[in-house]
Parts: C-alpha cells; structure tokens; sequence
C-alpha cells in the first residue's frame, strides 16, 4: 500500500525541524514564491492588462530604461501599489520570529524585492536582487555635479526635480528603481554574505524559488558541497530538487510555521 500524502509530509517536516533544532547555522533562500502566497505577482504575471504587450527587456533592463524612463517608471510604479497593498504571511511571519528568537542562528538571503520579509521582522535580511522601494541614481558616464551620484545608493529625496521619473537637480540624471536588472551585477556585500552563510551553514532551507535564476541557485551548491543538509520546500519541482536531502511539497506559509514554530 503507497504511503498516505499527508502523513509523508507530516515525517518529512518533523525530521526537518529535528535538523533545524540541532544546527547552530541555519541559511534560507527564498523566492517567488513565498510573496506569491502573500498576493504578490510573479515577474512574468505581472506583465498583463497594459503591461502584457511589453518584453521583459523593455522593463528591466539598463537600457530600456535609458529607452522609455517614464515607461519604464510606470511599470515600477505599478508594481509598487501593487505590493503595497499586500500583508506578509506565515511564512514571512515564521521566519521573522525565529530570527528574532535565536540572534545570528539563521541568516535569511532572498531573491524578492518586495520587503515583506522586512516588513514582518525579520533583521539583516540579505536582498540579492535590491529593494523595489529604493530609489537609486542611475550609474554611468554623466555631467559632473556638485552632489554625489554613487552607484547603487539610494538617493537623496531633497536634490529631486520633479519628473516621471524624476532627475537630480543639478545635473538631471534620472533616478532609477533599486532593484537589479537583466545584465546587471548583483550587490557585492550582499552576495559575498550570502556566500560565506552558504557555506558555514548545517541546514540551508531553499523556499519558493525555482531554482532557475544564478547566481543566487549557485548558493544551494555551495551549501551541499560544504556538507549542509538541503531541504527544497516547495510545492511545485524545481531545478534544485537533484540536490535536497528532503523535498517538501507544500506552500511556504504551511511549511515554515511547521518547521519553524515554538522550536
């Protein structure tokens, strides 16, 4: 007789959290899909109604926006409503309070640009890909100005001239969403932090991605060829599964308050 769904599940999640309760280093990845749970619209399905006549390339890119700025800042602006009117969720919530519970045991690393996981408190959260509700100078060659324009920091409010989107005063570089494009490089302190998390860790949870985009996947094989335990929880197959100890098929808001919770 095949084993019943639930009560598989039920053994897998507690012999995860036996794992999670030994370990003194604990790494979690989380994409997509843990802000899909809270409503959030994936990359792709939030490319429709006005934006489903536009490629990915035209949105998110450098030069798309050096393209059409304002295009480009409404499609931004959108997703920005579109977040903000979303909660975190149980997930997030789980993640947050064991964070807070255990001081320096667990070191959150996300492909998510939303801020849900700041949002529900978790601390030192590490966003690979930005912050969507970040504004940053736009890098490259430019005027000189008598204000600093570094790469990737987000930019004073009060240097802003009024625009769609809107540029600096004194020498009218645009400002950009905080977020990383297509083609570009991800924020090195970040990265480097996830990489040394990666490799310290005992277990690293990898929640919600599919495992597709690097190098944030890389980091799932940095932690198993370090000897970490893996754990994909995730209720679809993903490209990482090869490399989990335990694959656990259920949203991140069942999973992480089953994990997580009162450990």
């Amino acid at each position: 007789m095949a084993a019943d769904p639930v009560d598989a599940l039920a053994a897998a999640l507690a012999q995860v959290r036996g794992w999670l309760a030994e370990a003194q280093r604990v790494a979690v990845l989380t994409g997509a899909g843990v802000s899909a749970e809270s409503g959030v619209p994936t990359f792709r399905d939030a490319q429709q109604g006005l934006w489903a006549q536009f490629d990915p390339q035209q949105l998110a890119t450098d030069i798309g926006f050096r393209t059409d700025p304002a295009l480009v800042w409404g499609w931004y602006g959108s997703r920005r409503e579109a977040i903000a009117r979303v909660q975190p969720n149980a997930g997030h919530s789980a993640l947050a309070a064991f964070a807070q519970a255990h001081p320096g045991r667990l070191t959150l690393i996300t492909q998510n640009v939303d801020g849900l996981h700041q949002r529900a408190g978790s601390p030192d959260v590490l966003a690979l890909h930005g912050h969507i509700f970040e504004d940053h100078w736009l890098g490259g060659p430019g005027a000189a100005c008598e204000l600093p324009h570094p790469v990737g920091v987000p930019c004073d409010s009060t240097a802003l001239a009024p625009g769609h989107p809107p540029r600096c005063r004194a020498c009218g570089r645009l400002v950009r969403p905080g977020v990383v494009w297509f083609g570009e490089s991800l924020p090195e302190a970040p990265l480097r932090a996830a990489e040394q998390a990666a490799s310290a860790c005992d277990v690293m949870l990898v929640v919600g991605t599919a495992g597709a985009v690097y190098p944030a996947a890389g980091l799932v094989f940095t932690a198993r060829e370090a000897g970490a335990r893996v754990v994909v929880l995730n209720p679809q197959p993903t490209e990482l599964d090869a490399l989990a100890e335990v694959l656990l098929r259920c949203p991140s808001a069942q999973g992480l308050p089953a994990l997580l919770d009162g450990l």
